[in-house]
């Protein structure tokens, strides 16, 4: 479980494929601090760590994982949004975030604002998906990139979201532009309400 609050951008160091799946090494500040079959969310997504160095550490995507999110896009020397798990006597300071995420989508427009910067992203809909809560809803939370955000401007197929000065200089927001694959996550109470909403009562 996590809380879509970065705590740093890792740095992506090498990249092997080995069948259907993606070896990933990543150099992070708290490398000591981390240990194997940890989980740790890379741009959102829950990866447990498989081996450690001296000064990174590496994970292992599978094909399903790389199908549904941008870690299959990943170079070598990009950045990745990383999160440890939840401490769950700590305070939540951005929303329930699972690590599992939900789709891809693409940034449509980047923006200034009086020293923030607007990021609006679209996606396909799907009036099925969207009935499971799949969706966005104003001043809702959504996950992108691992990123835990408030929604604005909410559409059938997208949204904006606001970031502000620390969030850009401290994630790879600072290397999204137009035309970039984010990964998203909805939220899980919204899927939730759908899902107990949708069931049909007996008659």
């Amino acid at each position: 479980m996590f809380s879509g609050i970065i705590e740093e951008a890792a740095v992506v160091r090498a990249i092997v494929s080995d069948g259907g799946n993606i070896h990933f090494e990543f150099s992070v500040s708290f490398v000591d601090e981390l240990k194997i079959d940890q989980s740790v969310a890379h741009n959102g997504v829950c990866l447990t760590v498989v081996r450690k160095y001296e000064d990174s550490y590496a994970v292992t995507a599978i094909k399903e994982t790389l199908e549904r999110s941008n870690l299959g896009l990943l170079c070598v020397g990009d950045l990745v949004n990383v999160e440890r798990s939840m401490i769950m006597n700590g305070r939540l300071d951005g929303h329930i975030v699972q690590g599992h995420v939900d789709r891809t989508a693409v940034c449509t427009d980047v923006r200034e604002a009086d020293g923030s910067r607007y990021f609006a992203f679209e996606y396909g809909f799907d009036k099925a998906m969207a009935q499971q809560g799949y969706l966005t809803v104003e001043k809702g939370s959504v996950c992108v990139n691992g990123v835990s955000l408030t929604v604005c401007n909410s559409k059938d197929d997208g949204f904006e979201v606001a970031i502000i000065p620390y969030t850009f200089e401290n994630t790879n927001f600072s290397r999204i532009k137009k035309d970039t694959v984010v990964n998203l996550e909805f939220d899980i109470i919204g899927k939730y309400i759908s899902k107990l909403t949708g069931i049909r009562q007996p008659d």
